[in-house]
């Protein structure tokens, strides 16, 4: 992956760059010793690496605009990074860069069950912010697979969704309110409460990716915990008949809380890791509904009814809360699991459910054709895909062949309607992929909001747009 070569004038700065951002933060606050900057060499899309020039770890907002200030005064530029869970290689650092992580923002700053809102630091973790709230009835919709560690900051950049997006929305359908620092450190707020008038400019920065500024503070919407909620497990002979059950139970109107589809490499991977109880089957579906105890029995009936037309190798529902969370159990711990197996590419282009059928089948083909197994584990209700290419790190050619592959699997999403990413972000995994997508005045549209924001173009370099089409914009 082509990264632009580091400037030698900032590499000259650091001594001097320690030196003031040691002045508006805490000692332990910026990191300079090589040894512990490659501690941010990478994020989860740990295929490219590279260490810092330094790391800072603020804990308030003053302090990141302190030390944004600094970094703009010297034309250093930055990468803002959460909990380092990005997929995409959102989070991967240049070497003339400074790594800004929110880590230490971690304070609950209000809860309001009156108005269905909680406002926290953006370090904290997603599974934290229904902790701070659970016990008042309440709870955070966005549930992504690694909700025990990513970050509310990471979660924004990259409009992460989860198993319950269905039903729920993403980030940007519980995003009520933003704090962000600019790259010169003026502090912005965006949004609050009540939905503000005027441009959209809250729905601009859910999804930006660290390109527009450093969101510190985010109010977040909580809603009041169901009554009940219960899944049942679906397994298949085929992908392409799960995929059918659940383009089924779509048209037919109803809308379970989640719909996640694992296919037989994931299922044997996970029943290995979790013993969750999972059929070793060719497909594997867990719908989940919410509600009254009648209202789960009539959608689970209408659901079962419709999975039977596709001659299911099992349907189980669950008895208990005990057997709903090692159903859940075998979902949320798939990746970790497929790691098992090897190095693999997480890839999450979106597609219309309707096209389910058609796609697998044709991932299957590209499996063949590029001789590498693919193991599929996504959020099948609203078609955000993510097929996972496993490769051996440690032999030649294999990940340049992964790349390939994952690409020709993402041009397949937009040609059948679909977009390049769901959840995950462009980061640089599908930065050379834009154009797939959108066309030059697209792109130019884009960028000219980054131009708006950040003028010199020091927020997360290299990341989103393609180098050939940004290296007039950039500074």
């Amino acid at each position: 992956m082509q990264m632009p070569a580091p400037d030698v004038r900032i590499m000259g700065l650091k001594a001097r760059l320690v030196s003031r951002l040691s002045e508006v933060l805490p000692p332990d606050a910026v990191i300079a010793d090589p040894a512990e900057t490659r501690a941010y060499e990478c994020d989860a899309l740990t295929a490219y690496r590279c260490p810092p020039l330094i790391a800072i770890l603020p804990a308030s907002t003053e302090e990141v605009a302190a030390a944004l200030r600094i970094c703009h005064e010297e034309g250093v530029p930055v990468v803002p990074r959460g909990s380092g869970t990005s997929l995409a290689g959102g989070a991967l650092p240049t070497a003339d860069c400074v790594i800004l992580g929110v880590a230490r923002l971690t304070e609950v700053l209000e809860i309001s069950t009156e108005d269905r809102l909680i406002r926290v630091q953006t370090g904290r973790t997603n599974l934290s912010v229904t902790g701070a709230v659970e016990d008042l009835g309440f709870f955070y919709a966005p549930d992504p697979s690694s909700q025990l560690a990513c970050a509310i900051a990471g979660n924004i950049g990259m409009n992460s969704g989860g198993a319950h997006c269905l039903k729920y929305g993403v980030t940007t359908n519980n995003l009520l309110g933003v704090t962000m620092v600019l790259m010169d450190g003026r502090v912005v707020e965006l949004g609050g409460q009540m939905e503000a008038g005027g441009l959209d400019l809250l729905g601009v920065v859910c999804g930006s990716e660290g390109q527009l500024g450093i969101v510190t503070e985010a109010t977040l919407r909580i809603l009041p915990k169901p009554e009940g909620a219960r899944p049942v497990l679906m397994g298949f002979d085929s992908s392409e008949v799960a995929g059918a059950c659940v383009a089924d139970i779509i048209r037919a109107g109803i809308l379970p809380v989640a719909i996640e589809f694992m296919d037989r490499p994931c299922i044997e991977a996970t029943e290995a890791f979790s013993g969750a109880g999972y059929p070793i089957c060719e497909a594997l579906l867990i719908v989940e509904v919410e509600g009254s105890e009648e209202e789960i029995a009539d959608q689970l009936g209408l659901i079962e009814e419709i999975a039977r037309r596709h001659d299911p190798v099992e349907l189980r529902r669950a008895k208990d809360a005990e057997e709903a969370g090692r159903i859940w159990l075998g979902r949320k711990s798939a990746f970790g699991a497929m790691g098992q197996i090897g190095d693999y590419l997480c890839l999450d282009g979106t597609i219309p459910v309707g096209e389910l059928p058609r796609v697998l089948r044709r991932i299957g083909e590209l499996s063949e054709q590029f001789g590498l197994r693919v193991g599929n584990v996504f959020h099948a209700g609203d078609g955000n895909m993510h097929p996972l290419i496993i490769f051996d790190a440690n032999r030649e050619g294999d990940l340049e062949k992964a790349e390939a592959f994952g690409a020709e699997i993402l041009r397949l999403c937009v040609e059948v309607g679909g977009c390049l990413t769901g959840e995950h972000g462009v980061g640089v995994e599908k930065r050379d992929l834009m154009g797939v997508q959108y066309g030059p005045d697209d792109m130019d549209a884009q960028m000219d909001v980054k131009d708006v924001f950040d003028p010199a173009w020091l927020l997360n370099p290299a990341k989103v747009f393609p180098l050939e089409a940004s290296a007039g914009r950039r500074g």
